[in-house]
Order: C-alpha cells, then structure tokens, then sequence
C-alpha cells in the first residue's frame, strides 16, 4: 500500500502535520473548521497569509484522520479547561504581592 501524500501539507519537528513552509498548524484550521464552523474562504479571511490549496489541502488531511485530530483537539480543550480552573482558584504572584503592599483589598 502506499502512503498518501498532501499538497501543501509536512510534519514538522515533532511529526505533526503543518502547512509546508510556515509554521502554521494543520490543528489550527481544524479548530476553524469544527469549533467556528468556517469554511475555506472564511478562514482565509482570518489567515490571508494562507492560500485556499493550502487550507483545502489542511482540511483534506484533517477529515482522512478525523477521528485521531477530533480527539487531540477534544484533549486540548479538556486542558486549558483544567488549567483555567486551577488558575481561577489560585491568586497570581502580582496580585498577592499588590494585597501585601495594601494596594487592593
């Protein structure tokens, strides 16, 4: 069998796929994509320095392993979810030092 290729499409360092000369993740026009619910050209709007081949190309790959990026995705959300509860509970080392010196309540 032979392995399917992708215009526009390489891994990076890490072996995650990105747009091919930028460091523009294929991740990222997935969550456009899903999460915005923007097609092609809207996300070209938001990202002019992508051309459409390149975005087609990205969502090509994104929805020949959907199931593989839907739960990456889902496990990022799942963390800054984590992290922004753990942060909401926890003052800031600004902020306490500000209450120290009597700058705010």
């Amino acid at each position: 069998m032979s392995a399917v290729t992708y215009a526009h499409i390489e891994p990076d360092e890490q072996g995650r796929p990105i747009v091919s000369g930028t460091r523009f993740k294929v991740r990222l026009i997935a969550q456009d994509h899903v999460a915005h619910g923007r097609d092609a050209e809207e996300i070209r709007r938001h990202h002019p320095g992508l051309t459409l081949g390149q975005i087609h190309s990205a969502l090509a790959y994104y929805y020949d392993h959907k199931d593989e990026m839907d739960r990456d995705l889902e496990e990022r959300h799942r963390r800054v979810d984590r992290l922004r509860a753990e942060s909401a509970s926890e003052e800031s080392p600004g902020r306490r030092r500000l209450r120290e010196r009597g700058l705010i309540p």
